[in-house]
């Protein structure tokens, strides 16, 4: 009897701890799936929250802006976020009015810069940060350091950028390997500046200037295409009158298409942009070089990281677009077939 009754009772033992854990594991089970349902709805939360982008474009007329602007609305459209574009068509004192209008309507939570004067927006930028604002910046510097991509300003989402003195640079060795090539012992060269006032324009001269230097090329002569064919083609026309044994033009796509229309063949023409027209020009031989751009890359993955951040509270560090490009960014005849144009020209 004590045997059968030590086996009962440890029976009986066994079973009440089995439930005892089956209880322990059942409630367990209950609190993980509570737990499971509560981050599911805050990553539905999350995932659902409103973004209102504001994009301070520099000029939606522009051929280049065109592209980035209709990139940065599908990745918006994709995202369930809502933006809206401002055009200050190339005026500094318009694009900080509009900047500040958009931080104190509280219409929006994330804003997109493309500067025309980087270092007037900064303050306003600041501003926007810190009233929780998420702030990216697209193309043009947002600061005073025009040879560098990393972030000025601290608390920025995003930074994607192509910096100008670089571009500049990227000119000036394409020219170097152009008056080589050509066997030209004093290459003389028209520099066509987009807005020659502006620290972009300036710092893409300083670029040109450090590559070319210690070269036996001379800048004798200087213009303006306002980021325009027509003006290009002026400006083209001016300085072939007053130099017409000019070698070698330079300056953005838009410049420089309207030079082409009126060059002599056997002017060298270099370009930055990377424009369907610059690199069609490149492929044929009518284009010596062309130093590539990205606008819609820019639209877009400014909107993609500004949907994070407000979402996630990501941020993200400077980007230089062209460092992930073949050959440095350099379209030239042989490497030409290696890049995609993100905009006509």
């Amino acid at each position: 009897m004590r045997s059968w009754t030590s086996r009962g009772t440890r029976r009986s033992g066994a079973a009440v701890a089995l439930l005892g854990v089956m209880g322990l594991l059942y409630g367990l089970s209950g609190t993980s799936v509570a737990r499971d349902q509560a981050h599911q709805s805050a990553v539905a939360r999350t995932a659902s929250k409103p973004v209102k982008i504001a994009f301070l474009s520099f000029a939606v007329a522009n051929s280049y802006d065109q592209p980035m602007l209709a990139a940065a609305k599908a990745a918006a459209r994709a995202h369930g976020a809502q933006l809206t574009v401002l055009d200050a068509n190339n005026n500094p004192a318009t694009q900080l009015s509009q900047l500040q209008t958009a931080v104190d309507s509280g219409q929006y939570n994330a804003i997109i810069t493309e500067p025309i004067y980087g270092p007037g927006l900064i303050p306003e930028v600041r501003v926007a940060i810190k009233k929780g604002i998420k702030v990216a910046n697209v193309d043009e510097i947002l600061g005073t350091n025009l040879r560098s991509h990393a972030t000025e300003v601290p608390g920025l989402a995003a930074n994607i950028v192509f910096v100008p003195y670089d571009l500049g640079y990227k000119m000036g060795q394409e020219t170097v390997r152009a008056c080589a090539a050509k066997h030209i012992s004093n290459c003389q060269v028209g520099f066509m500046y987009d807005f020659k006032a502006t620290p972009f324009d300036t710092a893409l001269r300083r670029g040109y200037n450090a590559a070319i230097a210690r070269h036996h090329i001379q800048i004798v002569a200087e213009g303006q295409s306002q980021y325009t064919i027509t003006v290009g083609l002026s400006a083209a026309q001016n300085m072939l009158t007053a130099h017409p044994g000019l070698n070698v033009v330079v300056g953005a796509d838009q410049g420089i298409e309207g030079t082409q229309r009126v060059a002599p063949k056997r002017l060298i023409l270099i370009g930055y942009g990377g424009s369907a027209a610059a690199l069609h020009g490149v492929a044929s031989g009518s284009w010596y070089g062309d130093v590539v751009q990205l606008p819609a890359s820019e639209g877009r993955d400014a909107v993609n990281d500004l949907v994070k951040a407000v979402r996630n509270g990501k941020t993200f560090s400077g980007v230089e677009l062209s460092l992930s490009l073949p050959n440095g960014g350099i379209a030239t005849r042989s490497t030409v077939k290696k890049f995609h144009s993100e905009w006509v020209g």
